[in-house]
């Protein structure tokens, strides 16, 4: 053991071995973002909270304004849906920013 590298922590050594297992496997590495790419997601996350917050206004009002139980059902319903679509596009679309297709 007359190697002139300095020992390697076991945090080392588990990164290197998760390196060799993404190239084996194909596994691209990923750069950096760019300020303009993180300026997109700090974007995109803004407008959606945004969205989130004028969808939960209006879900309020609506649930306000009924007392019949099949039509609450209906509008929980439906706020989850808009809910899951507006998280679903962000993720999408900051996958994009990531993967530079954006």
């Amino acid at each position: 053991m007359t190697d002139d590298k300095p020992l390697k922590s076991a945090f080392d050594l588990a990164m290197d071995r998760l390196k060799a297992r993404d190239l084996a496997e194909g596994v691209e590495e990923t750069k950096p973002l760019s300020k303009a790419q993180k300026d997109k997601i700090a974007k995109l996350r803004t407008e959606t909270q945004a969205k989130l917050a004028e969808l939960e206004i209006l879900h309020r009002k609506n649930v306000a304004g009924t007392s019949d139980p099949a039509a609450l059902a209906k509008i929980e319903e439906n706020y989850a849906i808009d809910r899951g679509r507006a998280e679903s596009r962000r993720e999408s679309e900051i996958a994009k920013i990531h993967a530079g297709k954006d």
